[in-house]
């Protein structure tokens, strides 16, 4: 075992959270897996212990309609994630006998799963080897291992190799989440708490003087934009059975934006036009 490795894993023991996605089923990690997707901790744990209690197996949430899928999702944001959750869960029920598949490759052919998710379903779920590298991961890695700020762009063959290399033969799975653990708490994207960090005294990026990365980083917009108009109308929907154009044209500034929106939530099969017109979430 590296000294990294080790300091890395000896802090992870002493300042694990309790999260219950640690300690579920493979199904309860994979819909926290797709919850977790660019949305913090402290937002998916109440809906996700809400959907768990709603929906234990794949076959529950399967046989559920997609109005109440969408309207369970609530404002966890980028709503065709319970879309594709929604339709993986029937093919895991039918095709796999209600049970999560293990292998990787298998994974990625259900809808809404790629690389990282269907690594960290094998890895959190089955305590498979895999590389799993979602941001916090690969901030670690990049600052301790090659000295740069922030990750560039996806992840390289280079640097998928180079951090499959890191991957201990026992426990794997452990590293992964006390790596992914050291992002999210210590090695943080604006604010890292350096004097906290466990491996400090390895790391390049605070010996180099902690330069900054060329890449510019652009901090998302919400107010305002085009998808918090989606997310206006989709909750006017939860809350009400069917609602016109001119009617959520009432609850919004822009007339345009509302119609754009619109559009794309037909196409992305979030909403439905019903026969009075009326624009009201999937009935099926």
């Amino acid at each position: 075992m590296s000294s990294i490795e080790k300091e890395i894993l000896f802090w992870f023991e002493n300042n694990e959270r309790d999260l219950p996605w640690r300690k579920t089923t493979p199904w309860g990690v994979m819909v926290s897996e797709f919850m977790l997707q660019q949305t913090p901790v402290s937002r998916v744990l109440p809906k996700w212990n809400e959907w768990m209690e709603r929906w234990p197996t794949p076959a529950d949430l399967a046989a559920a309609s997609t109005a109440d899928v969408i309207t369970a999702w609530g404002r966890l944001g980028y709503p065709r994630r319970c879309l594709r959750l929604h339709e993986s869960s029937k093919v895991i029920a039918a095709d796999f006998n209600n049970e999560v598949p293990k292998d990787e490759n298998v994974l990625r052919t259900l809808p809404g799963v790629g690389e990282y998710t269907a690594a960290a379903i094998a890895a959190f779920a089955y305590q498979e080897p895999s590389l799993v590298l979602d941001v916090n991961i690969r901030r670690v890695f990049g600052r301790v291992f090659d000295g740069v700020q922030y990750p560039i762009g996806t992840p390289t063959n280079a640097e998928r190799a180079h951090r499959r290399e890191l991957i201990p033969t026992e426990d794997a799975h452990v590293w992964a989440a006390a790596t992914m653990e050291l992002g999210a708490l210590v090695c943080t994207s604006r604010s890292p708490l350096c004097h906290e960090c466990p491996v400090m005294n390895f790391c390049k990026w605070r010996a180099k003087g902690f330069p900054e990365s060329v890449q510019i980083r652009k901090t998302q917009t919400w107010h305002g934009t085009d998808r918090q108009c989606r997310g206006t109308i989709l909750q006017a929907l939860r809350e009400s059975p069917s609602l016109s154009e001119l009617s959520l044209k009432q609850i919004w500034h822009d007339d345009s934006q509302v119609e754009r929106a619109l559009n794309g939530l037909l196409k992305d099969g979030l909403i439905w036009i019903n026969a009075e017109t009326h624009y009201a979430l999937p009935a099926m």
